[in-house]
């Protein structure tokens, strides 16, 4: 009995430690993101750091609609952005684990009358940011609608920046260019193939392609700031180009919470298939690029992490995951401006020192 009730005793002391010492980085997590909010003019924050797929804390700051005064919660949706990638890549491994398509294949395979300089660019070049292709032009309406054969015609009238494989330059357009082939290789749109093969399976329950026609509980306004730092709404763009795979997806941190939870297991991939994912690519000349499909690949102090950062229509999007130690922080802003890669490393490194760069 009596070493039962020490046992017992124990159990308790420890959780207590533990509960103070949550509190106490809750306290250094809440100053340090008010402080960096005013400093970088942000209008409002969500955060959710993560622990073995579980939430250890989920907290909004500030205001998701200044206008009206409405406070974050952990509940607020925010654009994706760029981090939307890391699903459109996800996508493509799917059909690829379907026997639907090959990494390697031209994608010449699957789209018609490609031009002559298109002829070596694989699927895997469009992954990894290595096609040649640009990102939008300068010239490029962000006002207009395009249909899937009109961004594929416009994207085929923009000479390639270097040979596939020669370097790595960040290219929007070639995500747009996955969605398509999803859209072609599946039968259905990119949207809709993530909606049933992803964010159904694991109740990523607001997590969907972006309409701002539609009704949105919860949704959060995107800001930016002139060029005297004042507040303005975000910039309109037209509804066609806010559904494209090169990351315009709504969702808060809760889904992102059950996305991380599955990357932990084999709900969606192969532990093969996502590892290649989270692979440097290789160059032509054999040097490699800390890029691999949709994730940013990199290591402090000898904690191995993939990230993604998401920036559209007045909005950032930042998750992190420390692979080796299944620790990650999500966090999502509503101004453009936003460091937003910044931030969620400082949250990071108060939980672990060695988190900092």
């Amino acid at each position: 009995m009596i070493k039962h009730f020490q046992t017992t005793f124990a159990l308790i002391l420890l959780l207590a430690i533990n509960c103070v010492a949550q509190n106490g980085v809750t306290t250094e997590v809440d100053e340090y993101m008010q402080a960096e909010m005013k400093t970088q003019h942000i209008p409002g924050v969500s955060l959710a750091v993560i622990k073995s797929g579980q939430i250890i804390l989920a907290k909004g700051y500030g205001f998701a609609n200044v206008e009206h005064q409405v406070p974050v919660k952990p509940e607020t949706i925010f654009q994706s952005g760029s981090m939307g990638k890391q699903f459109t890549a996800t996508a493509v491994m799917m059909l690829m684990e379907d026997g639907k398509l090959a990494v390697d294949d031209k994608i010449s395979k699957y789209f018609l009358n490609t031009p002559e300089t298109w002829q070596n660019i694989t699927i895997r070049h469009l992954l990894t940011h290595t096609s040649g292709m640009t990102d939008y032009p300068r010239d490029f309406d962000f006002r207009r609608d395009y249909t899937e054969d009109e961004l594929y015609e416009r994207a085929k009238a923009i000479p390639l920046a270097f040979q596939p494989g020669e370097k790595w330059s960040y290219s929007n357009l070639g995500y747009v260019m996955l969605g398509i082939l999803i859209h072609k290789v599946s039968g259905k749109f990119y949207g809709d193939f993530l909606q049933e093969r992803i964010f159904k399976p694991l109740d990523m329950s607001t997590a969907r392609v972006i309409s701002e026609a539609d009704i949105i509980p919860n949704r959060a306004a995107g800001y930016r700031l002139d060029r005297d730092n004042q507040l303005k709404n975000q910039n309109w763009v037209s509804p066609s180009l806010n559904t494209t795979a090169d990351g315009a997806l709504y969702m808060n941190v809760y889904d992102m919470a059950k996305w991380d939870a599955a990357l932990y297991t084999e709900k969606l991939l192969k532990r093969s298939s996502l590892e290649q994912m989270w692979t440097p690519v290789k160059l032509n000349d054999g040097k490699t690029y800390p890029y691999g499909f949709g994730w940013a690949i990199g290591e402090v102090k000898g904690h191995r992490f993939v990230q993604h950062g998401g920036a559209w229509q007045g909005f950032k999007a930042q998750i992190t995951r420390y692979l080796d130690d299944k620790f990650t922080v999500v966090l999502f802003a509503n101004q453009t401006r936003a460091n937003q890669s910044k931030l969620a490393q400082g949250v990071a490194a108060l939980f672990n020192s060695e988190y900092s760069q």
